[in-house]
């Protein structure tokens, strides 16, 4: 076709249809009683994890009540974690491996059906709205970016997060300022704020401001928050994989200096103790680890022992405490995370503690789609130099990863109820925190909008 016959023919792209959800859920997302929207009409996977965090917090029914109409009210907001992923496709993945597809290809196709399906698939939109419903979650601090520096490479979930975002912005929107998420908030949507896992750098190092000038382009692009490091070290400092623990670099602090100056909240989850405390001493504004534990309670490389913790909370900051069972340790379930609620809580106040679960719900037609995809021949994969976990052999106690399944957000409530803290605190860790540095890191141009 010639071109200026394909742009005659050619129409603007229609925004993704939203497909209906089933009679019981229909019924609940449209009751009046905020309580039954988040327990009425579940599929079978989100039911079986309620039982398991039941069985672990064995509720009064005063608690219960209490602790689910407060969530229903309450504005939630997950300082760290992933909007729920979608199945891929699993006769499209073999089809390109059969057509000679390379391993980055195959990659990337997986990881954009997991974040973008629920656009085209019915059965996909079902399980991804039906998981924001049964959360009670306002706002994810999503994942919007890949562990490294490239910043082509930052670009891809950005891309991907944005294109969801505007497809179904009537459900699940872009926010771009705290007041966005107030607005979700107040008529019953749900939203993303962004996050990377990196500061976007060139490497090129013709000079600091050069090599800092893509951290203003991503912030224009909608990031409000960047990992300083991952596992590994780079040139900001020294990931938390690391044995040396060196700290922050003279780069690091200049790269400190430009997140402060251009309202990017830094983010030292995944940094080493020591690059956790000095980013902290450096910063004039906030810092965060937005998902990590309580190293007091089970000293592992992704915790921050109590000095850090104390240097975060002195900058304004909060730890975001995270849902992953061999961090936590004790039985590894809903009620060790809230053991290291506790910790912080008590140790350092309710105003520098959130959650930031780092997990999401997942499609229950993953495990159907993934067997279409199957091919033999493919071999094993190295794992991935950025990553390199320490050897872990922790059992979690049975049912224990289920009770802190992602959709169990409600009962995170129940728990922090049971264990007497004032409406006022619960609101403050389930999300007045994570807003309240949210508009202290934001330039003030902007923070007034």
């Amino acid at each position: 076709m010639e071109r200026r016959n394909f742009l005659k023919s050619a129409t603007p792209v229609a925004a993704a249809p939203v497909f209906a959800a089933s009679a019981a859920a229909q019924e609940a997302a449209a009751s009046d009683d905020p309580v039954k929207r988040l327990t009425e009409g579940l599929n079978p996977a989100i039911e079986t994890a309620r039982e398991a965090a039941l069985a672990v917090l064995q509720p009064s029914a005063r608690d219960l009540q209490h602790g689910l109409e407060l969530h229903a009210d309450a504005l939630v907001f997950d300082s760290y974690g992933f909007s729920p992923r979608s199945a891929i496709d699993g006769e499209a993945i073999k089809a390109a491996v059969m057509a000679g597809a390379s391993d980055i290809e195959l990659q990337d196709l997986r990881e954009d059906m997991g974040m973008t399906r629920c656009l085209v698939s019915e059965a996909e939109q079902r399980e991804y709205l039906e998981a924001w419903r049964a959360s009670g979650v306002t706002c994810i601090y999503q994942n919007a970016g890949e562990e490294g520096q490239d910043p082509l490479v930052l670009l891809k979930r950005l891309a991907r997060f944005t294109h969801v975002t505007d497809q179904l912005r009537d459900r699940v929107s872009k926010a771009v300022v705290p007041n966005d998420v107030e607005a979700a908030k107040a008529a019953g949507r749900h939203c993303l704020y962004l996050t990377g896992n990196g500061v976007p750098l060139t490497q090129a190092w013709v000079s600091i401001p050069d090599e800092l000038r893509y951290l203003r382009v991503f912030y224009q692009l909608g990031i409000r928050m960047m990992h300083l490091t991952y596992q590994r070290r780079n040139m900001i400092g020294d990931g938390c994989g690391e044995p040396s623990d060196g700290g922050l670099s003279d780069f690091g602090r200049a790269v400190i200096a430009e997140m402060n100056r251009v309202g990017v909240t830094p983010d030292c989850a995944h940094s080493g103790w020591r690059t956790s405390l000095e980013s902290a001493q450096v910063s004039e504004k906030p810092v965060v680890a937005s998902h990590s534990t309580a190293g007091a309670l089970h000293p592992h490389i992704r915790s921050k022992p109590d000095e850090v913790i104390k240097a975060i909370a002195d900058t304004g900051g909060y730890i975001g405490i995270c849902c992953i069972s061999r961090f936590l340790r004790g039985k590894g379930d809903l009620n060790a995370f809230l053991d290291h609620i506790d910790h912080v809580a008590k140790t350092f106040g309710t105003d520098h503690v959130a959650i930031g679960t780092d997990i999401a719900y997942t499609s229950r037609n993953s495990a159907a789609e993934s067997r279409k995809a199957a091919v033999g021949g493919l071999g094993r994969r190295r794992e991935p130099f950025r990553s390199l976990w320490p050897k872990d052999d922790f059992l979690p106690a049975e049912g224990a990863a289920l009770s802190l399944s992602w959709t169990n957000w409600p009962l995170y409530t129940v728990g922090l109820v049971q264990r007497g803290y004032s409406d006022e605190d619960i609101r403050k860790i389930l999300g007045g925190n994570v807003m309240r540095v949210a508009r202290e890191s934001l330039v003030e141009e902007i923070a007034s909008v």
